[in-house]
């Protein structure tokens, strides 16, 4: 949906009034789409100093001049000023165009267009001037439609990136959000935006683009560019909190754009006026970057320099993957902005370049950590597990009853396995949900059940569950003790009975009796290394179940 205001010099020959007169273009027609602001009649020679540009004129000539000279120095005037095209009717001052007049006209560009038929110029201009009152009016309902849009997204939910990213479809261009001073808060591409290559530009490589374009020139932007102020960063009225930014990388910006970010802008000094929110739209530009990156929208080429505009500029050759999973019911969305500060506060003691988002949709926080050496994975991990630890407790959202997050680290490489990297490690976070609480997972050791979580809604899973320790699952509902319990301490302790009883406070005798009553239940050998499997599988399984 798209509306321009005015329109051009070919629509309006393609109007009744003009086309009635019968119009001949003798010059510059490959520059008929130029648009018409308002359309002006009259016969005086310095007609050029009472037009102020875009308007097509009307006249039959007789302001002209008799002279070659006047007639080159009318036209040289009016292509000065600006004017949209030059109609002239003939009949009355002219039975046919001059040399001069249609010489001088191409030469500056000028659209020539002669009437071969008489019409009511009051007529033609009526009829121009409704259509470019409709432009007008359509171009608002555009806007106005962008804005209610926008509102609706907000009623349901919806954040300052959604808003962004609507606003970016709506212009087919990339959409920023930056600071006052300049710093990008976030990056909204058009999606589906045809570039001249035939794919969208990716908006944080056009942002870095722009940053080097204007580097010592802050206020200046790309031609055709759309900047507004977002009000409401201090007491004074004139405070800027943000400005919204639009480019025009894959096609031109109209009028209308603009109307429907000045619109955009007043929604976003309201968003952002909720505790702070430029620092939730900031982790989930990063967010959104650490999503590309894993998803593999984003080359592992580009990937550097991206991360460099977002801040993240790691020492070391190694990058390792980070995935908080946080369970639905432990942050309401209007928290987000309260635990991305507290995360990022309690993230800059941790020693090492971090590079965190959020993906409040997924319940994710995925992070990027420079390492200098493999050696230091697990110390990392350590100080990155407990940092997010303690920003959850320190937001307050610590809940009874409610799983902690799972926070699971993935294997240290360079940035073309970074992607994959946090791909594998966001998998196994959702299946790490459930599991026995450690203070961080290794991705490397939940494949199975990374495996075990896809197959969960699979009827052979259940089958086998029921199968290799159904009766046990029976048996524990009804009786006392419970043997589950008892299965799954001496399988964790590899059959040692010594460490199983020492875990459960059980004398020997207690816990051979019990094994004994696990064994008859399930009909198996719990000494037979395929028993043992089988029943390790199930109830692991048995945790990713529905």
């Amino acid at each position: 949906m798209e509306a321009q205001a005015g329109i051009t010099v070919r629509r309006a020959l393609e109007l009744p009034a003009l086309r009635r007169g019968l119009p001949e273009v003798v010059a510059s027609e490959d520059r008929l789409d130029r648009p018409v602001r308002w359309v002006h009649a009259g016969e005086v020679p310095d007609i050029a100093s009472l037009l102020k540009g875009g308007e097509l004129l009307l006249t039959t000539g007789l302001g002209l001049g008799a002279r070659p000279a006047d007639q080159r120095t009318f036209i040289r005037k009016l292509a000065e000023r600006g004017i949209a095209a030059l109609v002239v009717e003939l009949g009355g001052r002219f039975t046919e165009l001059p040399a001069a007049l249609v010489d001088t006209a191409r030469s500056c560009d000028l659209p020539l267009v002669q009437l071969h038929r008489q019409v009511p110029f009051v007529t033609v201009t009526e009829e121009i001037h409704t259509e470019i009152v409709n432009g007008h009016y359509a171009m608002l309902r555009s806007a106005e439609e962008v804005h209610r849009r926008c509102t609706e997204l907000l009623l349901r939910g919806g954040g300052a990136p959604d808003v962004l990213r609507l606003l970016a479809e709506f212009a087919g261009n990339p959409v920023f959000l930056e600071t006052p001073d300049g710093q990008l808060l976030y990056a909204a591409g058009a999606a589906g935006g045809p570039a001249p290559d035939g794919a969208a530009a990716d908006p944080v490589q056009v942002w870095d683009g722009m940053r080097r374009q204007r580097s010592g020139r802050s206020a200046e932007l790309p031609a055709g560019g759309v900047t507004v102020d977002i009000p409401g960063g201090g007491p004074g009225p004139g405070a800027v909190r943000a400005r919204l930014v639009i480019l025009p990388v894959d096609r031109p910006l109209a009028p209308v754009h603009r109307i429907a970010a000045e619109r955009t802008a007043g929604l976003l000094a309201v968003v952002l006026m909720q505790a702070r929110q430029e620092d939730e739209l900031a982790a989930r530009g990063r967010g959104d970057f650490l999503t590309d990156l894993a998803e593999g929208r984003t080359a592992a080429e580009d990937a550097p320099a991206q991360a460099r505009v977002l801040g993240f500029r790691p020492s070391g050759g190694l990058l390792l993957p980070v995935v908080m999973r946080l369970p639905a019911e432990l942050i309401p969305p209007g928290d987000w902005a309260v635990l991305v500060r507290a995360v990022q506060e309690e993230l800059s003691t941790v020693g090492l370049p971090v590079l965190m988002g959020v993906r409040p949709v997924e319940g994710r926080v995925p992070l990027l950590l420079g390492l200098r050496s493999e050696s230091e994975r697990s110390a990392a991990a350590d100080r990155v597990a407990a940092a997010l630890r303690a920003g959850i407790e320190r937001a307050g959202l610590e809940r009874a009853g409610v799983l902690p997050p799972a926070v699971v680290v993935g294997v240290a490489g360079d940035w073309a396995n970074a992607g994959p990297g946090l791909r594998h490690a966001a998998e196994a976070a959702t299946a790490a949900q459930g599991l026995p609480p450690r203070p961080w997972y290794d991705a490397r050791r939940l494949d199975i059940d990374l495996l075990l979580w896809r197959l969960r809604d699979h009827p052979d899973l259940a089958a086998f569950v029921d199968r290799a320790i159904g009766p046990l699952i029976a048996h524990d509902r009804t009786a006392r003790p419970p043997l589950l319990p008892t299965l799954e301490a001496y399988l964790a302790h590899a059959g040692n009975k010594a460490e199983t009883a020492r875990e459960l406070h059980l004398n020997r005798q207690t816990l051979y009796d019990r094994l004994a009553r696990i064994s008859h239940l399930l009909i198996t050998d719990l000494d037979d290394p395929q028993a043992v499997l089988t029943l390790n599988l199930a109830l692991q399984a048995r945790r990713h179940a529905p």
